[in-house]
C-alpha cells in the first residue's frame, strides 16, 4: 500500500507524454524521424483501443478442425484475434498445423535437451493451441547516399509485415479477460476469515436492537399484545405434548423444542415486566395467561430434556448452537421460578424480545468484536479503497475487553454498561463492515487497464493420442463480444449491476439509529422472528455480492488472484452454492444418524431394565410355588396358563 504522497507525473493536467504526435509546416525539413514518430503514433494509438475497448480474444474464424487425413495435423481456418497489446492477428487462408512437431519443440525448448519421439508417451495429452503476433522487417532497400544494390550490409528494410506463428503449450494459462468476481475476492482475502467475521457480524445484527432497547428500559414494561397470546397459547399446546417423556430428545425434536421453548419464555417475560395490576389486567384480556404457573412447569421440563441433549448433532452450526444454548440456561434461570428473576431486569427483557442473552453467549460476543475489527484493520492494510476514512473510524472503535472462558450454564448477570459497550460496538463494526464490502463491491465496476505478460491468443484445446489428435475444443477460448467489452461473459450482469450501484455507491454511509419508544407507557418491542433459522442476508449490496460471487451456468467461477488459471466450465464447479447445499444435507444426515442412535440407546437401556428384573420376577414365582400347601396326593401336573393382553368374555361358538 503506497504511504508516500508524491504522486502523478507532475506538470498541468494536460501535459502527459503517453502520446506524442508530430505537427507538420510549411518549409519544415522532414527526417525519418518525424515520419516515423506518425506510424508509431497512429499505431500506438489503434492498440491502445482495441486492448481498452475490445480486449484480447477471437473476434471471428478461426476454427480449429481436425485435418482431412488424421495424424498430429490440424487445419487453422481463415479469421481475426486480438491480443492482450491489442496487436491484429490476422489469418488469410487455411492453415495446416503440425501440432506433433510443436509438441517436440515445446518439449525441448522447455528440457534444453531431445528426450526422443513424443509419439512413445503412453495415455493421452492434453495442450493449448495459441497464434501469436509476430513482425518481420522486409524489402531492403540501399539508402539514397550510398545507392548499393540489395542485398548489401548497407541496404535497410523498408516495410514491416505484420504475420504470426502458431505454438502449444501445457499447463496453466493466463485469463485476460476482467472477472468482477475475482477482484472483489482479492478485496475480501482469505475467505475462511472473511466468512467467519460477516457470519457473527450478521449473529450480532440480530440482537443489537434488543440489548439496545434493553439497556434503554431496563425497568420499563414490555407490551404484550395478541401476537405474544397466539404464540403463547400454540407453544404451550406444543410443549404439554411433546416436552415430557424419558432420556433426550432425537436432534430434529430438539430443535422444535428448543423453538418453542424460546416462543413461550418471551411471552412469559413480558407478563413478568408488568406489575400485579398489569398482570391481573392481562389475565381478564388473555384469559390463556391463567395458566402462566403451568407454562413454567412445562418450560422447566422441556429444559431439564434439552439439558441432556445432544446440541452439536442439533445445532451443526457453532453460532446457532451457542444461541440455542443460551435459550436454554436463561429460560431455566430467568423463567422457570414461579415469579421469574426480578434480580434481572436486563436479561428478562431479551428474553421477553426473543433474544436470550446468556453468560456464556456474552462472552463469545466480545470475541466476535475482536475478531470483525482484526478482519477489517488487516484487510484495509491491503486494499486502496475509496473510503478514505475507513481506517480511522475502525482504529477508534472502543471494543471491551475479552473475559474468560464461563461454564456452559453460568447465570452470572450483565450490567446496563457492559450491555451498552457491546451494542455500541456492534453497531460501529456493523457499519464499517457495510462501508467496507459496499466500497469492494463498487469498485470491481470498474475495470483495470490490462497487464498484459501473454500475449499469445488461446484458439483450442487439443488431446493427443500417440501422435494422432483425437480431440480439439475451441468453446471456451477468449471471446471478443459484438460492441467490445473487457467484461466478456459478465457482460449481461453488468447492467443489473450499475443499476443497484445506483443506489448502494456513492452514498453517505448509514449510521445506526437506536430503537425510539414512546417515554412513557409499555415499550412495544417486537419479537425475534427466525432467531434460530437461517440468517439471510436482503438488500441491493447483498444482491451486488451475490451476482459478484455466484456466477450463473456456463460462467467461469470468480477466483482469487493465485487460483487465476484458464480452466474449462466442466473442470469448476459453483463451490458456493454447492458447499451450501452440501452443509445442509450433511447437517440433516447428522440429526437422523443422532436421532437413530438416541432411539437404539433407548431400546438398549429397555432390554437391560427387563433383564434385571426377570431373575426377579422368576425368583419370586418359585417362592409362591414352594410355599403353597402340597396334597398326598399330586395333581396332574398342567401346562402353564398361557398369559393373555385382555380377560374379555368368550363369544358363543368361538376357538378358544
Amino acid at each position: 500500500m503506497r504511504t508516500d504522497c508524491e504522486c502523478g507525473c507532475g506538470g498541468e493536467a494536460t501535459v502527459t507524454s503517453a502520446f506524442v504526435r508530430p505537427r507538420f509546416f510549411a518549409g519544415q525539413l522532414l527526417t525519418e524521424d518525424d515520419l516515423g514518430l506518425l506510424v508509431d503514433y497512429m499505431t500506438a494509438k489503434s492498440r491502445l483501443h482495441n486492448r481498452s475497448l475490445f480486449g484480447p480474444g477471437v473476434v471471428c474464424g478461426l476454427g480449429v478442425t481436425c485435418a482431412p487425413c488424421g495424424g498430429g495435423t490440424v487445419e487453422v481456418h481463415p479469421g481475426h484475434a486480438l491480443d492482450c497489446a491489442g496487436n491484429d492477428i490476422v489469418v488469410s487462408c487455411t492453415e495446416r498445423v503440425d501440432v506433433r512437431a510443436m509438441v517436440q519443440e515445446q518439449r525441448i525448448s522447455a528440457l534444453g535437451v531431445d528426450c526422443g519421439d513424443p509419439c512413445e508417451d503412453d495415455g493421452s495429452r492434453r495442450y493449448g493451441l495459441f497464434v501469436r503476433y509476430r513482425e518481420l522487417s522486409v524489402e531492403p532497400v540501399a539508402p539514397y547516399a550510398t545507392e548499393e544494390p540489395c542485398p548489401s550490409p548497407g541496404c535497410v528494410p523498408s516495410r514491416i509485415q505484420e504475420g504470426f506463428r502458431f505454438l502449444v503449450k501445457c499447463g496453466e494459462f493466463e485469463d485476460h479477460r476482467h472477472n468482477p468476481g475475482s477482484r472483489l475476492l482479492a478485496s475480501l482475502g482469505n475467505l475462511a476469515r472473511a466468512d467467519q467475521a460477516r457470519s457473527r457480524d450478521l449473529r450480532l445484527g440480530r440482537y443489537l436492537d434488543s440489548m439496545s432497547a434493553a439497556a434503554l428500559a431496563s425497568g420499563r414494561t414490555f407490551r404484550f399484545d395478541a401476537a405474544d397470546a397466539k404464540r403463547y397459547a400454540a407453544s404451550l399446546a406444543w410443549l404439554r405434548q411433546n416436552a415430557p417423556g424419558e432420556g433426550p430428545p432425537p436432534p430434529p425434536t430438539a430443535r422444535e423444542m428448543t423453538e418453542h421453548v424460546r416462543a413461550l419464555a418471551s411471552a412469559v417475560a413480558r407478563h413478568d415486566t408488568y406489575d400485579e395490576p398489569g398482570q391481573e389486567q392481562l389475565r381478564k384480556d388473555y384469559p390463556d395467561l391463567a395458566s402462566v404457573r403451568e407454562a413454567r412447569q412445562v418450560l422447566g421440563t422441556a429444559c431439564d430434556r434439552l439439558g441432556g441433549a445432544d446440541m452439536e448433532a442439533a445445532w451443526p452450526d457453532p453460532l446457532h448452537r451457542s444461541v440455542a444454548r443460551a435459550v436454554v440456561t436463561e429460560t431455566a434461570a430467568r423463567i422457570v421460578p414461579e415469579r421469574g428473576d426480578p434480580d434481572a431486569p436486563l436479561e428478562v427483557r431479551l428474553v421477553a424480545q426473543g433474544t436470550p442473552l446468556s453468560h456464556a453467549l456474552q462472552v463469545e460476543f466480545r470475541a466476535d468484536l475482536g475478531l470483525i475489527r482484526e478482519w477489517l484493520l488487516g484487510r484495509l492494510e491491503h486494499e486502496a479503497l475509496a473510503e478514505c476514512a475507513l481506517r480511522r473510524d475502525v482504529a477508534r472503535i472502543d471494543v471491551p475487553p475479552l473475559l474468560p472462558p464461563p461454564r456452559t450454564d453460568s447465570v452470572e448477570r450483565v450490567s446496563i454498561a457492559d450491555l451498552q459497550r457491546i451494542a455500541e460496538a456492534a453497531a460501529a463494526l456493523s457499519g464499517a463492515v457495510r462501508r467496507f464490502l459496499t466500497d469492494a463491491a463498487c469498485a470491481t465496476l470498474n475495470p483495470p487497464c490490462p497487464d498484459c505478460t501473454d500475449t499469445d491468443v488461446l484458439l483450442a484445446y487439443v488431446e493427443l493420442d500417440g501422435c494422432d489428435v483425437v480431440r480439439i475444443c475451441s468453446a471456451t477460448r477468449e471471446q471478443v463480444l459484438p460492441g467490445g467489452s473487457q467484461y466478456g461473459e459478465w457482460l449481461p450482469k453488468l447492467y443489473r449491476l450499475r443499476e443497484l450501484a445506483e443506489r448502494v455507491c456513492c452514498k453517505p454511509p448509514e449510521t445506526y439509529r437506536k430503537p425510539a419508544f414512546a417515554t412513557e407507557g409499555p415499550v412495544p418491542r417486537p419479537y425475534a422472528e427466525g432467531l434460530l433459522g437461517d440468517w439471510q442476508r436482503t438488500g441491493d449490496l447483498e444482491e451486488m455480492l451475490t451476482l459478484l460471487l455466484t456466477p450463473a451456468p456456463g460462467e467461469t467461477p470468480p477466483k482469487a488472484l493465485h487460483e487465476q488459471v484458464y480452466t474449462t466450465p466442466g473442470e469448476v464447479t459453483d463451490s458456493l452454492r454447492e458447499l451450501a447445499r452440501l452443509r445442509t444435507q450433511v447437517a440433516d444426515l447428522t440429526a437422523s444418524l443422532e436421532g437413530l442412535r438416541a432411539q437404539l440407546g433407548s431400546a438398549q437401556t429397555e432390554v437391560s431394565r427387563m433383564r434385571e428384573e426377570l431373575p426377579v420376577q422368576l425368583g419370586s414365582r418359585l417362592e409362591q410355588l414352594e410355599s403353597a400347601p402340597h396334597s398326598e396326593e399330586p395333581e396332574p401336573s398342567k401346562p402353564p396358563a398361557r398369559r393373555t393382553r385382555s380377560a374379555r368374555p368368550r363369544k358363543p361358538g368361538e376357538t378358544p
